[in-house]
C-alpha cells in the first residue's frame, strides 16, 4: 500500500514531468500551428456556460487516473483560439510563445514577489523592466513603480497615491471621513474601472467627476473649467484628472498636452489610463499620439494589450518614484521586520498583491531575447492595418465606421441598402452572435451616441487585411441569407 510519502514521491517526480512536458509542448506547437493558420479550427467553439460545466464536472478521482495529453486535448478544444487571425475582439493579446514559456518557468518556481528574498531574480527584472517603460515614455529620472495583475489594480494603484498626494488630509489612515469628499475629473468614455476605484476608496458615485468628449470621443479640455467648478458647487474636492490612452470603447487618445496645462494650473495629479496605448510610445510613426504623456504624475501600461505577452501584466509608472510607496502604508512585521519601509526591492509594499507571480520574467526574457524593434513594428503595423481596414469599409457604401481610428480600435456597423435606421442596432447585434456562434471571427459590439457599432480590436499580430475582407464578405452575406430566406 502506498504512503502518503509515496504518492508525493510521484507527483513531483521529475522524469515523469520530463516526460509530460515535452509531450505537452509537442501538443501546444501542433495547436499553435493549426491555430495562427486558422486551419479547421473556429475562433470560438461557442457552447453553452452550462454544456461546458457538464463538460468539465465537480467530480475528481480519489487516486490518479488519466494521462495530461488527452486532458488537455478537452481543453484546448473547448477554449477561446485567440492566435486564430480571425479573432479581433477584445484587447487581449495572442501572446508570444516565448512569453508562455516563461509563465511555465514562473509557475513551477513559484517566486513570490512581497520581500526580495522570495524572488530575487524577478525582482531585479521588474525594476529595471519599469525604469525602461518609465523612460520610453520619457519620464523622468527618478521615475520608477510597480507591476500589477491588470489594468483595474493598476489604476486603483494610481488613485490611492494621488489621494495620498492631493486629498490634504491622512485618508489612508483616517478614513474617507477624515476630510472632504474627493472627486476625480474623468472623460466620459473612460473604462469603468475608474468608477469602481473611487467606490472601493469609499467616494461614492460622485468620486467620479465626468467631463463631456468631442465628436471623436476624446475629452474635451475646454470642458474642464466647468467640470472643476461644477465638482466644487457640490461641495467635493476634486484632486486629479484621469485621462485616456487609448480608451476602451473606440480607442481614442485624449489631448495629454492640454490635460496636463490645466492639472499644473489647478494643482492637480495628472492620471493616464495608458492601459491599451501607452504602447504607442515604442512606434516612431504614432508617438505623437501620447505626446504629453511625459508629464503625467502616474500612468497605467499593460503589457498583456499591446506588447504581446500573457495576461496579466500591468506597470503603474509614478513621475515621482518616491510617490509609489504612498499608494499602500501599511505594516506587516512578518514580512518587513521593521525595516526601511521604502525599499524598492520589497515590492508587496507599493502592490495590491502580497504574493505575486514572477510576471516580470515574461517581458524582461521577450524584451531582452526578441528585441524592442518587434514591439515597436507591431505597434505600428497593427495600427495601420486599422486604419486601412477603416478606409475600405467608409468606402463600401454598404458600413459605416464611427470614428477614424486612432489606434487599432475599430467600430463600425453594417448599413445594408433598404434598411430602416430603426432597425440597424438590432441588426448588429444578431449579426456578431451570428458570426461568434458559428466561430468564424470574434468581434464584440459597443454602444455608441448614435446606436450599437461592432467593434474589433486588430490585436493579433496574425490578421491580415484579407482576414477583414473576409469579415465584411460574412457580414454581408447573413444579410443576404436572412433576406433570401
Amino acid at each position: 500500500m502506498q504512503t502518503f510519502r509515496d504518492r508525493a514521491a510521484a507527483a513531483y517526480d521529475a522524469e515523469r514531468f520530463r516526460r509530460q512536458g515535452h509531450e505537452l509542448v509537442d501538443q501546444l506547437a501542433d495547436y499553435l500551428a493549426r491555430a495562427t493558420r486558422g486551419e479547421n479550427l473556429p475562433v470560438l467553439p461557442w457552447a453553452p456556460p452550462a454544456e461546458n460545466a457538464t463538460r468539465f464536472p465537480a467530480t475528481f478521482p480519489e487516486e490518479p487516473a488519466g494521462e495530461l495529453a488527452p486532458f488537455m486535448e478537452r481543453v484546448l478544444a473547448a477554449s477561446h483560439h485567440l492566435h486564430h487571425p480571425r479573432y479581433v475582439g477584445h484587447q487581449v493579446s495572442a501572446p508570444l510563445p516565448l512569453g508562455a514559456l516563461c509563465d511555465f518557468v514562473s509557475a513551477l518556481l513559484n517566486n513570490g514577489m512581497a520581500v526580495y528574498e522570495m524572488g530575487p531574480a524577478s525582482t531585479a527584472m521588474e525594476h529595471n523592466v519599469v525604469r525602461w517603460m518609465a523612460g520610453q515614455l520619457g519620464l523622468p529620472e527618478g521615475a520608477g513603480g510597480v507591476l500589477t495583475s491588470g489594468g483595474s489594480a493598476g489604476n486603483l494603484t494610481a488613485l490611492l497615491a494621488a489621494r495620498q498626494a492631493k486629498a490634504g488630509y491622512d485618508a489612508w489612515t483616517g478614513g474617507a471621513s477624515a476630510g472632504p469628499p474627493l472627486t476625480v475629473l474623468v472623460a466620459e468614455t473612460a473604462h469603468y474601472c475608474i468608477a469602481r476605484s473611487t467606490k472601493v476608496m469609499g467616494w461614492g458615485s460622485a468620486g467620479v467627476t465626468p467631463v463631456p468628449v468631442d465628436a471623436h470621443f476624446r475629452l474635451r479640455p475646454e470642458a474642464l473649467e466647468d467640470a472643476l467648478a461644477a465638482a466644487t458647487r457640490a461641495g467635493r474636492k476634486p484632486i486629479a484628472v484621469v485621462a485616456s490612452a487609448g480608451s476602451t470603447a473606440t480607442g481614442a487618445f485624449d489631448p495629454l498636452d492640454a490635460v496636463a496645462d490645466f492639472c499644473e494650473r489647478h494643482g492637480l495629479w495628472f492620471h493616464v489610463d495608458g492601459a491599451h496605448g501607452a504602447s504607442a510610445t515604442l512606434s516612431p510613426r504614432f508617438r505623437h499620439l501620447v505626446k504629453g504623456i511625459e508629464r503625467a504624475d502616474s500612468v497605467v501600461w499593460d503589457a498583456h494589450k499591446m506588447m504581446m505577452v500573457p495576461s496579466l501584466i500591468t506597470a503603474v509608472l509614478f513621475r515621482d518614484g518616491a510617490r509609489s510607496f504612498e499608494a499602500f502604508a501599511q505594516e506587516a512585521s512578518y514580512l518587513f521586520h521593521g525595516q526601511d519601509t521604502r525599499r524598492w526591492s520589497d515590492i508587496g509594499l507599493r502592490t495590491l498583491e502580497c504574493t505575486k507571480e514572477m510576471m516580470a520574467l515574461k517581458l524582461y526574457t521577450c524584451l531582452s531575447l526578441l528585441g524592442t524593434r518587434l514591439f515597436a513594428d507591431y505597434v505600428t503595423a497593427t495600427f495601420e492595418l486599422a486604419r486601412r481596414f477603416a478606409g475600405r469599409l467608409q468606402a463600401s457604401g454598404d458600413f459605416e465606421v464611427a470614428v477614424p481610428p486612432d489606434c487599432n480600435i475599430v467600430c463600425f456597423r453594417h448599413t445594408p441598402a433598404g434598411l430602416p435606421a430603426s432597425e440597424l442596432d438590432a441588426l448588429q447585434g444578431r449579426l456578431r452572435e451570428r458570426l461568434i456562434t458559428r466561430g468564424d471571427f470574434y468581434l464584440v459590439q459597443t454602444t455608441l451616441p448614435k446606436g450599437v457599432y461592432l467593434r474589433t480590436t486588430l490585436i493579433n499580430p496574425l490578421t491580415a487585411d484579407a482576414d477583414l475582407d473576409a469579415l465584411m464578405d460574412a457580414l454581408r452575406a447573413e444579410v443576404s441569407a436572412k433576406r433570401g430566406a
